[in-house]
């Protein structure tokens, strides 16, 4: 009887051990061990939107240019026709080699008319061998007057054809210093078209010259300047490292898709990292803030204050955010619980 007595009470601390070791156990799931591990240490630093190459539309001939139809920012394929520069010269000069090959002509026909007779006076005995000779070269001579004549024409009609001002590439006009009516010299340019390939030119100290390397990752920030770096941040690459300092400056190009729709010397912030040091990267979603500070809570339901530093791009938790960086108050080893979660 005794011994059913002293089993009876045993039930309760039994059942109120068991729940107070299911606690730990349910939340396992929200808790990490705090960690350092090496991050790359970002630089923000603003790039120029740049074209990869630059060309000019020029003039092949000297005249009066006209026919101008295109204007800054307007799009222009290979070949595509954008001016035109007259010269009243070629005209004339064309109108006159005409008449010089009619002349040339009749020339010609006299020289064949006299070479056969040449030709029926020596068959008959009555005309010398000199004179179908001589008949013979005065036709070829005026044959080869007239070929030269059709290839001088043939320039003046090259010439004509390269009053036409043609575009040397794909891609958008920049500038166009010239308007209609305005004469012009052979090799003066018209317009001058970026390439549709377009990079972003970084410049960084002289100090971070031995970090930068192709193939480096580079992260864009959004358009238009935004205060917030890590806001809307496109990946891209840098392609080319130039091996000259300007002015105390490592040059740097960085290929980055969807560029085509900024403008040249546009300016972006770029992140760019320049070494890798050790911190301390926890999930956004271990953080609260109350009474403006960020506390941590701890294993033992204890909650520290923080200081927390920038998000880190491209780390953290499954949800895709960037972790975040904590500068003070946390060391390796310590076990944390994420926010909200049960003691």
């Amino acid at each position: 009887m005794s011994t059913r007595k002293s089993a009876f009470p045993a039930l309760p601390i039994l059942a109120l051990l068991l729940c107070c070791l299911s606690a730990p156990l349910a939340a396992e799931e929200g808790r990490m061990t705090v960690e350092s591990r090496p991050v790359e240490d970002l630089k923000s630093v603003f790039a120029t939107v740049d074209s990869v190459r630059q060309a000019k539309a020029r003039t092949r001939i000297g005249g009066t240019l006209s026919g101008l139809t295109v204007r800054e920012g307007d799009r222009v394929e290979v070949g595509q026709v954008i001016a035109t520069v007259g010269d009243p010269k070629l005209p004339l000069q064309i109108a006159a080699l005409d008449a010089r090959l009619q002349s040339l002509q009749a020339q010609q026909r006299q020289a064949e008319i006299e070479l056969d007779r040449a030709r029926q006076l020596r068959a008959t005995g009555i005309g010398s061998q000199q004179k179908l000779d001589d008949a013979t070269t005065a036709l070829d001579v005026v044959r080869a007057q007239m070929a030269a004549m059709k290839a001088d024409r043939a320039v003046v009609e090259q010439q004509l054809r390269e009053g036409n001002v043609l575009a040397p590439a794909a891609g958008r006009v920049l500038q166009v210093p010239l308007v209609d009516g305005v004469v012009v010299l052979p090799g003066e340019a018209v317009a001058t078209i970026a390439t549709e390939s377009y990079v972003l030119r970084l410049r960084l100290p002289e100090r971070h010259a031995r970090f930068m390397k192709q193939g480096d990752p580079v992260l864009v920030g959004a358009r238009g300047l935004a205060p917030d770096p890590a806001a809307g941040l496109a990946r891209g690459t840098v392609r080319r490292v130039y091996p000259e300092l300007e002015d105390g400056q490592v040059v740097a190009d960085a290929e980055v898709s969807a560029l085509g729709d900024y403008f040249v010397g546009e300016r972006v912030r770029v992140l760019v990292a320049t070494g890798s040091r050790e911190a301390i990267l926890i999930p956004p979603d271990y953080l609260t803030r109350r009474l403006g500070l960020d506390m941590v809570r701890l294993a033992d339901g204890a909650e520290i204050p923080v200081q927390v530093g920038r998000p880190v791009p491209g780390d953290g938790s499954d949800s895709g955010s960037g972790a975040i960086e904590i500068l003070s108050g946390l060391r390796p080893g310590d076990v944390i619980v994420k926010a909200g979660a049960a003691r």
